[in-house]
């Protein structure tokens, strides 16, 4: 208590009559602190001053003096006074060379701290009660419109569809990438990743940056989707579909799709190219009813001999091509294609050949089944188209993989290719119509998709050859 320590109550002790001093002193402090009572006290515990002057004087009560007068120390106590039970800071008076001289009592009745606390509760509950109430209040209007903003959904409800969205990305086969308003990156699949060959994280980087020509500031700003626009880029062609994300009038931010337009032609082509290869065997299975409805004619007409010189000829034609299909190619993608273009071929009047030569083991797995058709099912097409102007209409097919490349050379007896010709790839470029030169425009993407070439020439005794190289191990791999 700095009062103990005032140099006014230190100097006040060595007055005649230090309660002069002293009562005015302690009744000043009294009223500053609020305080029931400030008792100063000489070293013997009598009263130098009281708030009840009258027992200035008279020896202190209370019985806790004692700390204080002997031993210095400053404490808090609880004791009953003349004013009833109180709550008493003391400390000793000390003279300026360290000797106790007096004490100093500070007190506050018990009653008056309950009631000061109960007072404080009482305002701290009002205080409590308004804050909970504004909180629950401005609680209720942040839940409002978080649900609002995210649909009324529930925490768990979005947790799910979080994870849904996250599998619906992985499973797509399109690349997916959103950006935000600023068009940097927000998210991606992996099919994106591997479609636009981006690496590292590229999350919160500029969409421009990472994909050129992406051209999505113009839907940004226009608020306009975009569908299937090609996008070159890295040597490819994309059909790339862009979709602004509106909301309340503004833009957040746009999602673009990216489709790989080769594959696309690819797959259209596969189907095509199935849908061929079921029409050759219906050909076939046409050409053999054919065939069993001469050799009933000769029979029924009693021709008995040219019905068995009939089916010694079929059956030793079909034995030598099944034979060279059974023994020397061993790969079931191809003997099925094979056979079923000798059906497509017999309906035409055209004789398809495979050199006896020939040999090819199963295919690498690299190599597809779909893009195997295509490529050696457009090719023989074009030789039966090309060979039908002949009078003995021919066309031979020798295969090897013998070296480091499956190697397919069609040849046709027809009347060879236009001396004209420089670009022999260039799509829809064909002597029969466009959609022989589209299917050697597809032969070229997928022979450039195993990392092979072909070639095609005219033969100096008439027709052409098509030769076609898909090396057995692509480079891209052997690097990794």
């Amino acid at each position: 208590m700095h009062i103990a320590n005032s140099e006014t109550v230190i100097a006040a002790y060595t007055d005649d009559n230090p309660s002069l001093v002293l009562q005015a002193y302690a009744e000043r402090f009294r009223e500053e602190t609020g305080a029931e009572f400030v008792v100063i006290g000489n070293e013997k515990g009598i009263r130098l001053a009281h708030p009840d002057y009258w027992k200035i004087g008279q020896a202190m009560v209370g019985g806790d003096n004692d700390p204080a007068l002997k031993e210095g120390e400053s404490y808090i106590s609880r004791a009953e006074g003349t004013r009833g039970e109180s709550l008493r800071g003391k400390t000793a008076v000390r003279s300026e060379d360290g000797e106790v001289i007096g004490v100093v009592s500070v007190g506050f009745l018990i009653q008056d701290v309950h009631a000061a606390i109960w007072q404080r509760i009482g305002l701290l509950g009002i205080i409590t009660l308004v804050i909970v109430s504004i909180a629950a209040i401005g609680s209720l209007q942040l839940s409002r419109s978080i649900r609002k903003d995210m649909y009324g959904l529930e925490p768990f409800q979005i947790a799910g569809m979080y994870d849904e969205r996250q599998a619906t990305l992985a499973a797509i086969r399109e690349g997916v990438i959103a950006v935000d308003a600023d068009a940097l990156i927000t998210t991606l699949n992996d099919s994106a990743k591997k479609l636009l060959g981006i690496s590292g994280d590229v999350i919160g980087k500029p969409i421009d940056k990472i994909i050129e020509g992406a051209q999505i500031q113009k839907v940004l700003s226009e608020k306009k989707a975009e569908y299937n626009r090609e996008l070159t880029m890295r040597g490819r062609v994309y059909i790339v579909n862009r979709e602004p994300i509106i909301r309340n009038a503004h833009v957040r931010g746009a999602v673009c799709t990216f489709r790989d337009k080769t594959e696309m032609i690819e797959m259209a082509n596969t189907l095509s190219d199935i849908k061929k290869y079921s029409d050759d065997l219906r050909a076939q299975n046409h050409e053999f009813t054919n065939k069993l409805y001469a050799i009933s004619g000769y029979l029924h007409l009693g021709f008995y001999e040219k019905a068995e010189r009939y089916i010694e000829e079929e059956t030793t034609r079909h034995d030598e091509q099944g034979e060279v299909l059974a023994t020397s190619i061993k790969d079931a993608t191809v003997q099925a294609i094979l056979m079923g273009k000798a059906g497509r071929a017999s309906e035409l009047k055209v004789t398809l050949r495979v050199d006896p030569t020939s040999h090819l083991d199963p295919l690498p797995d690299h190599m597809g089944s779909s893009q195997i058709i295509s490529i050696i099912g457009n090719v023989i097409d074009n030789a039966l188209e090309a060979a039908l102007v002949k009078e003995v209409p021919q066309v031979t097919v020798f295969i090897t993989d013998i070296g480091d490349d499956v190697v397919f050379e069609i040849s046709d007896n027809g009347n060879g290719l236009p001396s004209s010709l420089y670009d022999t790839t260039k799509r829809g470029f064909s002597t029969k119509g466009r959609s022989r030169g589209f299917g050697l425009s597809i032969v070229e993407e997928l022979v450039s998709h195993f990392e092979g070439w072909f070639e095609h020439h005219s033969l100096p005794e008439g027709g052409s050859l098509f030769s076609i190289y898909l090396p057995k191990t692509l480079r891209r791999e052997s690097d990794d």
